[in-house]
């Protein structure tokens, strides 16, 4: 009997993206796969065109385009998931080039059970030999990468650039969080809660796909939005401790003015519906990855 090969969709986030977005969905189509694949792209309010040519792409009939309005990274990801029909997920970004089986070697340890969210390396398009391997936090909650190691391994953190997960453990961990309105910890935020609900995150270091690195990003990004996000995120998954320590690293602005905003958006209730899921804690996390947060 032929065993069906599993089905993806694949679901990029996209604002004034400029070339990129074409750039991403050829490289994605023209690499070799044996998987059922569909695009999504979510376009969150551009103003440059970056989708236009869509009317006369040679893979429309695969692509799905869906148009918002200032959703932010987070809740795009979102909706392209809840628009989507397959029954496995890749978040990536829409600057982006892939290689031969990217897609099916980082499925497989999903369908064989050896992961339930899963990252490649990504490297640089600038410089291809500038390689990060799945990531980890600083003691101020800064973003590092991982040295390369020889196969499969448990990552603290989920690069945004490329995550590929099951339709079905992204849904019961409820996606990405839908109080971040704006750019920043969205895919920190994703990985705590994958841990803290009992799944396993790794990054596959043999696989690679190369990534664009901006200097800027093509949006406004503020930080009171990220602020924002990082009390939110300690609101939801953190303790005491660790709560005041997030809201001392707020260096711009008032923190009791963000905390106050983040109080008010229902975070509270969040935070004890998610306490009774939980079958680690974040001390567990933070120790198994010698995050000294």
């Amino acid at each position: 009997m032929v065993k069906h090969q599993p089905k993806v969709s694949v679901i990029f986030p996209i604002r004034n993206e400029g070339k990129n977005v074409k750039m991403t969905l050829d490289s994605l189509f023209s690499v070799q796969t044996n998987l059922d694949l569909e695009a999504i792209l979510v376009d969150d309010g551009s103003t440059d065109g970056c989708c236009d040519f869509l009317s006369t792409y040679q893979n429309k009939l695969r692509v799905k385009y869906i148009s918002t309005q200032g959703l932010g990274p987070a809740k795009a990801r979102n909706v392209g998931a809840s628009r989507s029909k397959h029954p496995y997920l890749a978040f990536c970004d829409a600057h982006m080039t892939f290689e031969d089986f990217w897609l099916d070697r980082l499925v497989f340890f999903l369908t064989s059970g050896y992961s339930d969210a899963v990252c490649p390396a990504i490297g640089s398009i600038d410089d291809p030999k500038v390689i990060g391997y799945g990531q980890s936090l600083t003691p101020s909650l800064k973003i590092k990468w991982n040295q390369k190691r020889k196969a499969l391994f448990e990552t603290a953190i989920l690069p945004g650039a490329c995550i590929v997960t099951s339709r079905k453990a992204f849904e019961d961990i409820g996606g990405f969080e839908d109080g971040f309105s704006s750019w920043g910890f969205e895919d920190v935020e994703l990985s705590i809660k994958f841990w803290l609900f009992g799944y396993r995150c790794h990054c596959e270091p043999n696989v690679t796909v190369l990534h664009l690195f901006r200097a800027a990003h093509p949006y406004k990004v503020n930080y009171e939005g990220i602020y924002y996000n990082l009390i939110r995120m300690a609101y939801l998954h953190f303790d005491e401790a660790r709560i005041r320590k997030a809201k001392s690293l707020v260096i711009h602005g008032s923190h009791s003015k963000i905390e106050k905003k983040v109080l008010a958006d229902g975070v509270l209730e969040k935070r004890a519906r998610y306490s009774r899921r939980r079958q680690r804690q974040v001390d567990d996390l933070f120790r198994k990855f010698s995050i000294y947060f």
